[in-house]
């Protein structure tokens, strides 16, 4: 899983595989799910992020994460 926010635009872009895109659908306002061709989610992207998550913390609780980055 990689999180990418994007400033200029305020999205924030939470990519949960590898696999491309095929298909998307606002479930929300500002909010699309992404799909990949067997329709498993791939991604989902969250407009005006800033407004509706607290872009300022970030916690994880209980995954079995082996390896962890922040990219600057």
């Amino acid at each position: 899983m990689k999180l990418n926010y994007y400033p200029e635009t305020d999205s924030l872009y939470i990519n949960l595989s590898e696999k491309k895109s095929a298909d998307s659908k606002e479930v929300a306002e500002g909010v699309v799910i992404d799909f990949d061709e067997s329709g498993m989610i791939v991604g989902i992207d969250i407009d005006h992020a800033s407004k509706i998550i607290n872009l300022q913390k970030l916690e994880s609780d209980s995954l079995p994460v082996k390896s962890f980055a922040i990219a600057s």
